[in-house]
């Protein structure tokens, strides 16, 4: 799910695939930090068809509503919910829809949506399905890492 600078510590990319389908794909990358308050970084979606990338997505530094946090939510509540549940940027140019799946599973529609108040915006989403053990405990951590990781 990851993938690692020259340094192994240096968190440069984490992909998310689809355990149905490998051909589906979300990867955060190209992260750079102007200041101590936040990280912008960059989402690809990929799937047969469609590929798309969002630039410019900021995380604020120890933002309790971002989107480790929510994933941690999800790693913690293993045993289901009802409904979906949702997260967005501040600049809600990316939203994550989670919804409970029968056999431990957790479907996670990521949304692409730059310049929603531009005349011919678009939209882009993906679904990735991953089991509610291991593999949504791997990405929460991973996006954790790589959202929280000092670059230079």
């Amino acid at each position: 799910m990851i993938s690692r600078g020259d340094n192994f510590d240096e968190l440069t990319c984490v992909a998310i695939r689809c355990q149905d389908n490998s051909s589906v794909e979300v990867r955060f990358r190209d992260r750079y930090s102007s200041d101590d308050y936040c990280v912008h970084y960059a989402v690809e979606v990929q799937a047969p068809g469609l590929s798309a990338r969002l630039d410019g997505a900021v995380a604020w530094i120890g933002d309790a509503s971002d989107r480790a946090p929510f994933l941690e939510k999800l790693v913690a509540d293993f045993t289901g919910w009802e409904g979906e549940r949702c997260w967005e940027t501040n600049d809600r140019d990316l939203d994550v829809a989670a919804v409970f799946r029968s056999g431990g599973h957790i479907g996670l529609t990521w949304t692409l949506r730059p310049w929603r108040n531009a005349a011919g915006g678009w939209s882009a989403s993906v679904t990735t399905q991953l089991e509610t053990g291991g593999q949504m405990a791997s990405l929460a951590s991973d996006i954790r890492h790589f959202l929280e990781d000092r670059v230079g």
